[in-house]
Parts: C-alpha cells; sequence; structure tokens
C-alpha cells in the first residue's frame, strides 16, 4: 500500500482527498492543511473542508502557521509521495525532495497558463473559452514543475466561480486517479512547460472585486461570474457597498456614461457600460440579504433611474 501525506485547504480539494482515501492501494496517513480561521458574521473559529475531511476519516492533521519552519511532523511520516492539491503555501525543498514517487501537484488550469492561487477565477475574468486540470511535479517556484497529465474543459456561459470550481474538482479527482498508477511504476509522461507561454493568476485583491462598468458589457458578465458566490465583485452606491451576484448582456446600446441606471423591468436592473446595457438580476446591499433584483425594486424604482454605480 502507498503511504500519501496529502496536503490542501478548501473545498476544492475534498474530492480528491477523498478519492485517495476510498482507494485501497493508498493509505492517506496525514493531512497537511491551512491553520483554522475565523468565518462569519459572529467570526467562528472553524476547520477548513480538508481538516474536516481528515477528522470525518481519522486521519492525522497538522496545520502548520509557516510550513518553511514547521515540516518536521510531516517528514516523520516518511511518506512514499505526497499530493498537493490548493494548499495554500510555498512548499519548501526539504518536502519536495523527501518522498520516493515526489510531490505532486493538482492544479486548476492548463499549465503553464494561470500559475497561482486563483486560476479557476482567472479563466472566467478574462473570458477563456476551456480550462482544466493539469497534473504535475512540484517545484520550488510556484506551479512552475514538469507536467505529467493534462485535461481540458469548456467553460460554459452559465459557468461562474463555483460551477466552475465543483467541474474542476470532480475533473482533478478522476484525472489524479487515472494518473498515479503510471507515476508509481515510473512510466508516466514528464514535459517541461514552455517559458514562452507562463501566464499568472495570483490570488484575488479588493480592486479585483470592484466592477468597473468603464469596460465593455462582455468584461462585466465575466468579472461578475467569475468572483461568484464569493467574495462576489460589488459596487458602491451613495457610499454604500453593493455586491453583484448575477446578471447578464443585453442587446440594447448604452447611451448614457458606464456606471448609470437606465432602465430596469421584471427581469433586473439596466446599467450602462462601455458598449451595452448590463442586466443586474441578483445582489445584496450593505447589511441585507443576497436577494434577486425584483425583490429588492419594490418601492425603490424611482430612486434608481439615473443613478450611479461608483
Amino acid at each position: 500500500m502507498t503511504k500519501v501525506v496529502f496536503m490542501g485547504t478548501p473545498e476544492f480539494s475534498v474530492p480528491v482527498l477523498q478519492s485517495l482515501i476510498d482507494h485501497e492501494e493508498y493509505e492517506v496517513i496525514l493531512v497537511v492543511s491551512q491553520p483554522d480561521k475565523k468565518k462569519g458574521r459572529k467570526q467562528i473559529i472553524t476547520p477548513s473542508p480538508v481538516s474536516l475531511c481528515a477528522m470525518e476519516n481519522a486521519i492525522p492533521i497538522v496545520k502548520p502557521i509557516n510550513i518553511k519552519k514547521e515540516y518536521q511532523e510531516i517528514l516523520d511520516t516518511s511518506p512514499d509521495i505526497i499530493i498537493t492539491c490548493a494548499y495554500g503555501q510555498i512548499i519548501p525543498e526539504q518536502i519536495l525532495n523527501a518522498p520516493k514517487y515526489g510531490c505532486i501537484n493538482v492544479h486548476a488550469s492548463l499549465l503553464p497558463k494561470f500559475r497561482g492561487g486563483a486560476p479557476i477565477q482567472k479563466a472566467i475574468i478574462t473570458g477563456e473559452e476551456t480550462t482544466g486540470i493539469t497534473i504535475m511535479y512540484m517545484d520550488k517556484l510556484m506551479d512552475s514543475g514538469d507536467i505529467i497529465n493534462q485535461e481540458e474543459i469548456k467553460i460554459e456561459e452559465k459557468d461562474n466561480l463555483e460551477t466552475l470550481t465543483r467541474k474542476l474538482s470532480q475533473l482533478g479527482k478522476k484525472l489524479l486517479m487515472e494518473t498515479l498508477p503510471s507515476i508509481l511504476a515510473g512510466t508516466n509522461n514528464r514535459i517541461k512547460q514552455d517559458p514562452s507561454k507562463v501566464t499568472f493568476a495570483y490570488n484575488i485583491t479588493l480592486q479585483d472585486e470592484h466592477i468597473d462598468f468603464n469596460k465593455s458589457c462582455r468584461e462585466v458578465f465575466n468579472q461578475v461570474r467569475g468572483l461568484s458566490p464569493n467574495p462576489a465583485g460589488f459596487v458602491k452606491l451613495k457610499n454604500k457597498t453593493i455586491k453583484i451576484y448575477n446578471g447578464y448582456q443585453s442587446k440594447e446600446r448604452s447611451l448614457k456614461e458606464p456606471g448609470e441606471i437606465v432602465k430596469f423591468d421584471k427581469e433586473g436592473i439596466g446599467v450602462c457600460t462601455k458598449d451595452y446595457l448590463y442586466i443586474i438580476t441578483e445582489l445584496k446591499l450593505e447589511g441585507k440579504k443576497q436577494m434577486k433584483v425584483k425583490e429588492y425594486l419594490n418601492g425603490c424604482k424611482d430612486k434608481l433611474i439615473g443613478e450611479k454605480y461608483e
């Protein structure tokens, strides 16, 4: 039985971990995840989804604050292979060089495109038509290791961050299970990444979350769905933050300044962009719950026309 140390943190990583736990050929001897964090309005300290999965399966967990200094416990398990999936820290060479079969990563892009911590968000926001999963060897630089296997999927118009993450998580589980036997047998591919094709998908910042209606309607559409439902893109109206969760591209041309609210109907709020109207259909007012626009419009339609989102 192959001894596995698994390193991951978000919900995206859970199906990958569970597939290893369920497979009779692999024994997950340790799970490494990010430290517990405060969550929700009440700021309750909560374990990561991967930590919860490990707890449910009675697997030992370590949660280093700084893995570059706190790695000995991992080495002491003497794993045959280390598998990482959206762990969230740069892994030191002491760990990378320890396992017999290496340190393998499940990455949510078609490398060398979109190295970094937000490849799914950036794939949608930048208007990519496809994305995929890369199984790769870990290296000391971020997502720079040799490619072992890849599989592509289409990004549908109806996809947002949540739906595409779910699809890629399932694809990552499948592709890892298909690829692991060749890694253990030493028959796998090992393809160098082309440096001329490298792009980056750094973690999303507050600036990335701000919806800019000076862009084209298509760009606004992609930005909204690439951030929905969490953290969700936002705009300002009279110094209040409004989060936008869903909307669509209208065929109606923008005739006013970008950001100006010019119409409403049962479908939503029409906002000018650089070219066409963007119709907001789902949002959240500051201090309120997420709602459909038709709930928001009750009693406030006359106050909206002519207002401008900042």
